[in-house]
């Protein structure tokens, strides 16, 4: 259940859950926006608004399994989105091993989803930036599949700004869907578990 407040300087969140991409309609629906796609399906299904514009971001709250959450968007573009984890993080005194951050994987096809409690960025700006603010890679992470480059030529920034066929926009949904499971059961403290369950 959701249980919704006003935003306050003296509240204290149990999670951050951040969704990645980049603002902007001619962004919307492009594969390096998976993580806005996963994050707004997910507060939709419980009911959270995430439209309140603070630390660079647009914000929301709410409580999963009794946890409350603030779940962000940042509205930096991907490749500072460490600037606007940091500042909620910070003002909120939010551990990073209590962030969980959701984006695009280009090594992953379409629709698959993998969970990662901590490492490397892998090679997305989005994550390298975040741990670079954040001077931590302790960070768990969702990594949600939009399929690699037609061919080596392929220029990667056309490539992750492209839009989902038809057919991928509907594994999207199922990553979502994917996501949303995901997300329930780490912010009940159980990352282990939802790594069994979702990553395949």
């Amino acid at each position: 259940m959701i249980f919704k407040k006003k935003f306050d300087n003296g509240s204290t969140y149990e999670y951050l859950i951040a969704g990645l991409g980049n603002p902007g309609r001619q962004y919307e629906a492009t594969r390096h926006n998976a993580g806005f796609i996963c994050l707004d399906l997910f507060a939709e299904k419980e009911g959270i608004k995430i439209d309140r514009l603070k630390f660079k971001s647009l914000m929301g709250e709410g409580r999963i399994k009794g946890h409350r959450c603030l779940f962000l968007k940042p509205q930096t573009f991907m490749n500072l989105s460490g600037e606007a984890v940091r500042d909620a993080a910070e003002f909120y005194k939010i551990k990073p091993e209590n962030i969980i951050v959701i984006y695009d994987d280009i090594s992953l096809d379409p629709g698959k989803v993998r969970i990662r409690r901590k490492g490397s960025d892998g090679g997305h700006n989005g994550m390298k930036n975040i741990i670079y603010h954040m001077k931590n890679d302790n960070i768990p992470r969702i990594k949600v599949g939009v399929g690699a480059k037609p061919n080596p030529e392929y220029d990667l920034a056309d490539w992750v700004l492209s839009r989902f066929t038809k057919d991928e926009a509907e594994k999207i949904k199922a990553a979502a869907e994917k996501t949303a499971t995901a997300l329930e059961i780490m912010i009940d403290g159980d990352i282990d578990a939802a790594m069994s369950k979702v990553n395949s």
